[in-house]
């Protein structure tokens, strides 16, 4: 059999303007500055002769690859991506870019922001929306209780707070 991979779940298209400019951050550095440098390097190994066994060469024409693909995918995804920068109507519910307080059984409360799968790592708070509790606290308001299923098991936590003010900020 082959080696078949199941392709990925497509995942949500909308990201922040903050979220979207550190993907065009990182493709710039990449395409402007880290490609070039690379290229250089790769060129100068490969005018030292033997390229079979010359390991500058072989390491820098796999950083050029990682660099390409990465190039790639930013450019696709930067193409097709929503940037959501206007508050919701509904501003008592949590929805995309929402700022949201929860409490646990044992009465502690964490704050966390509902983001999409591209910036959801850039910071401990953010929580993408395509994540199990991504998708419990979705068009959830304040008191409502949402039970979140995670491998440790599941855990009920209650809304306490829900706010919009990273996003009310940039609609003046």
């Amino acid at each position: 059999m082959g080696r078949y991979r199941r392709p990925a779940e497509p995942s949500s298209k909308y990201i922040t303007p903050g979220g979207a400019a550190m993907l065009k951050e990182e493709l710039d550095d990449l395409w402007l500055s880290q490609r070039p440098k690379v290229t250089k390097a790769v060129s100068e190994a490969a005018a030292q002769g033997d390229r079979s066994e010359n390991a500058e060469y072989i390491y820098g024409k796999k950083q050029l690859r990682e660099i390409d693909k990465r190039v790639r995918y930013l450019r696709k995804r930067l193409e097709g991506i929503q940037v959501v920068d206007q508050v919701p109507s509904d501003m008592n519910k949590i929805y995309f870019g929402a700022w949201f307080e929860l409490e646990d059984q044992n009465a502690q409360t964490k704050i966390f922001r509902l983001v999409g799968p591209d910036e959801f790592d850039s910071s401990d708070s953010y929580i993408s929306m395509d994540s199990p509790m991504g998708k419990a606290v979705m068009n959830k308001a304040v008191d409502d209780k949402i039970t979140v299923r995670a491998p440790g098991g599941e855990t009920i936590y209650r809304i306490v707070q829900v706010s919009y003010h990273s996003l009310e900020l940039q609609d003046d």
